[in-house]
């Protein structure tokens, strides 16, 4: 019988039912693991699951029964993979499960921005429309979807499911080539090309040693249009205090974050000093996480479990 330990429950939301595997196990759950627990909690244990908690190479070395992680989301940053390959356990993770509600999320995003519906909202409460003296006042520009180039950095599931809403609105709809690659293939344009004619970009790709800071201020300095940048990937891919300067600057028109890369985010960060203003929107790593979502997979464990000796 498998020992099965999930680290951090709390991450899921409670409504979401997690699916049993169908082998048989104990499971173990804990709300929240901070790091000096992961080692007693996981002893004997040979199925870890875990979210956001860090598993390192000085972790796994000591944990002789882990035979296999199973990540409780789609970003496997969180986990030492190359320790995992040399110590012989497998990691996993789930794919395909936030199809609707991250780009959903991300145009929920867009539109606000993209329409400046935060600015106007904070007009009316302060008392702007009573001001204005007639039935509408414009003091802040509204832009339409139709016929503006769509930028989109990820070409997986979450990408084109983004892609096919921007088409149904009637936007351009290009996919970024990787940065500095040679060569761009059948599908896609030159990742200078996307960073210079987007209106809207946004980031649908994994946090890698390659993808970590893709988009900083010489990215900023290239943005002809002045884009809306939307983040809903990983907070690492974006230079955050480049961001803020390139708002202050005026080399982007807003922002619309979902993550951070720190979480939750400390006072002080960039994020935090630019969460205020009407161009931007700041949300707490929700885009995934809709009422809608079916029962939490349980895939990630009917994986073969490695021997390990």
């Amino acid at each position: 019988m498998h020992t099965i330990v999930f680290f951090d429950r709390d991450t899921i939301a409670p409504q979401i039912q997690l699916r049993a595997p169908g082998f048989e196990h104990e499971l173990i759950t804990h709300a929240r693991t901070a790091p000096e627990q992961v080692i007693e909690r996981l002893q004997g244990a040979s199925i870890a699951i875990t979210n956001k908690v860090v598993l390192n190479a000085e972790l796994l070395e000591q944990l002789p029964a882990l035979k296999l992680i199973a990540v409780s989301a789609t970003g496997t940053d969180c986990v030492d993979k190359a320790a995992c390959a040399r110590l012989g356990i497998a990691v996993t993770n789930i794919r395909g499960y936030a199809v609707n509600t991250v780009p959903e999320h991300v145009f929920a995003l867009i539109l606000a921005l993209r329409r400046n519906l935060i600015a106007y909202r904070q007009d009316v409460l302060a008392g702007r429309w009573q001001a204005a003296g007639q039935f509408c006042f414009f003091d802040h520009p509204i832009r339409d979807l139709a016929g503006a180039r769509l930028g989109i950095v990820g070409a997986g599931v979450l990408g084109q499911k983004v892609a096919a809403l921007a088409r149904a609105f009637g936007m351009d709809t290009v996919f970024a080539e990787h940065k500095g690659a040679v060569a761009v293939r059948e599908g896609y344009l030159a990742w200078d090309e996307v960073i210079a004619t987007s209106d809207i970009l946004t980031l649908h790709c994994p946090l890698t040693p390659a993808t970590r800071g893709l988009i900083a201020m010489p990215e900023f300095r290239a943005m002809r249009r002045r884009p809306l940048i939307i983040n809903t990937g990983r907070g690492g891919l974006v230079d955050e205090a480049a961001l803020a300067q390139a708002l202050e600057e005026g080399l982007i028109s807003g922002a619309g974050f979902d993550v951070a890369t720190q979480e939750p985010a400390p006072a002080g960060h960039p994020l935090l000093a630019i969460a205020g203003r009407p161009d931007v929107i700041l949300t707490p790593h929700v885009a995934w996480a809709s009422d809608e979502q079916p029962s939490w997979p349980s895939s990630a464990m009917h994986s073969r479990i490695p021997h390990r000796a």
